[in-house]
């Protein structure tokens, strides 16, 4: 083999270790949370369904308690777990700040959220919290909710005391009477409720938005067909969980440490019928970020729907 030949022959050998496939390298673990705001994410874990359709993979699962959307987005956005559950407006503040994040699955239609009074309270509409003291976990369907009803009555959040703390402390500051009205969420609303005759003086269903399932931009580009195992694990546990309500009351009852007529109170309240990310979301998202860029929460800069457009990510339906 002359000289020339051999170059040509080791520059053809280069060139093909260049042009084979690089495959990203399988994660040994996914991180992944539960929430008792997210009854389908307990079937899910207490079943070990994913766990199981992840097994021949030789992928561990990692649980992580969510306690709240903004905590489930701070996870995300610290790179702490890869699939975190938020409403879905959260999600929305949560992308437009800058959380790579994708929301992919629908977990829930809920009415997980209203404003919330003593039992003895005179409070009996949202006008009649100017001045007064307001529980409230920022960044949470629950503070939108506050913002939007505001809104609706004339008035903002300058218009009360907001006093910022995580869901069970709203509950908590508000039988103390720390606070006039707490922007609730359940089953901690539905505790209230029961167990202390709290009263939710102001609902709204169309203003609660999705419970939404969201992955990490990077974790899903890197690993495609994981994240639709895992929202095919999923499914699974959403079909047993509308199969048998008694089987989610109870996983409810377990985590939550409440009792069986408050998460019934919880479940009157939640719909698990839908799954897949489509248009009714996106309305729905849409409308609670217009309505908060018109309440000033977010700027006027702000282009909310392509941000809508970019925070949901059908690709993954688990049945595309």
């Amino acid at each position: 083999m002359t000289s020339i030949t051999r170059r040509l022959a080791l520059a053809f050998v280069a060139a093909a270790g260049l042009a084979a496939p690089v495959f990203a390298q399988v994660p040994k673990e996914i991180r992944i949370d539960y929430a008792t705001y997210n009854p389908v994410s307990l079937v899910l874990k207490e079943r070990g369904i994913l766990e199981k359709a992840l097994e021949a993979d030789g992928i561990k699962v990692r649980w992580v308690l969510s306690a709240g959307s903004n905590k489930a987005l701070e996870f995300l956005n610290a790179g702490s777990i890869d699939f975190g559950s938020t409403a879905g407006a959260a999600a929305l503040i949560g992308k437009i700040n800058g959380n790579p994040i994708k929301s992919i699955y629908v977990y829930s239609r809920p009415e997980w959220t209203a404003l919330v009074t003593g039992a003895k309270s005179e409070i009996t509409k949202v006008s009649d919290l100017k001045g007064k003291r307001v529980a409230v976990t920022r960044g949470t369907d629950p503070h939108i909710f506050l913002v939007r009803s505001l809104a609706d009555a004339g008035l903002t959040e300058k218009d009360v005391k907001l006093v910022l703390l995580q869901h069970a402390d709203g509950r908590l500051a508000l039988e103390r009477g720390d606070v006039e009205a707490w922007a609730g969420l359940d089953p901690l609303m539905a505790a209230a409720e029961i167990e202390s005759g709290a009263r939710l003086f102001h609902r709204k269903a169309a203003d609660n938005t999705w419970g939404v399932l969201n992955v990490r931009e990077e974790f899903a580009e890197k690993n495609p067909e994981l994240v639709r195992k895992v929202l095919k694990a999923y499914e699974e546990a959403r079909a047993i969980a509308l199969a048998n309500p008694a089987e989610v009351r109870k996983a409810l009852v377990e985590a939550t440490k409440l009792s069986d007529a408050v998460i019934e109170r919880q479940l009157t309240r939640t719909e698990l019928t839908h799954s897949n990310i489509g248009p009714a979301q996106a309305e729905t998202i849409l409308a609670a970020g217009l309505a908060l860029q018109q309440a000033g929460v977010l700027p006027a800069s702000t282009d909310v729907k392509a941000a809508v457009d970019a925070l949901l990510d059908r690709r993954f339906a688990a049945t595309n």
